[in-house]
């Protein structure tokens, strides 16, 4: 009888099949892409909250503290510093969409609301930062 462990019974050890590895950076993608969409949306929402009468900046606050948090997901996710495009060009057509009246009058995002500019501004300089921090940073070495 051996005191050794069943090496059979062990996972074999190093990085995972590429295979695999292609596939969760793509559902990454996809998942951050789409809470691009969703976080812009629900900026847009807050954009016209008012307390007391007055207009209040939540959602530019949501704004630099989603795209942040959507910037540094999208390059651990997809590990590509490229990354940060994915929930920034959605957020972005759907901040122009916004701003654009349609034909029957209708404005999401009105240029007297400083709230919605405010947030604009907010959310593209968060993503131009967290772009540039990403072409700045020193190339990752990989582990193993």
């Amino acid at each position: 009888m051996s005191v050794l462990p069943d090496e059979s019974a062990r996972p074999p050890a190093g990085p995972p099949p590429r295979l695999l590895d292609v596939g969760l950076r793509v559902a990454g993608g996809v998942v951050v892409a789409v809470a691009g969409v969703l976080t812009g949306v629900l900026e847009l929402l807050l954009a016209t909250v008012r307390v007391g009468g007055q207009l209040i900046g939540v959602s530019a606050l949501l704004a630099i503290g989603a795209n942040i948090a959507l910037s540094w997901f999208a390059h651990a996710t997809v590990g590509r510093r490229w990354a940060v495009a994915l929930p920034a060009v959605p957020w972005f057509a759907l901040m122009v969409v916004a701003a654009v009246r349609t034909t029957e009058g209708d404005l999401l995002l009105a240029g007297d609301n400083w709230v919605g500019l405010a947030m604009i501004v907010a959310g593209a300089m968060t993503f131009a930062v967290m772009g540039f921090r990403q072409i700045l940073a020193p190339p990752s070495v990989p582990r193993g």
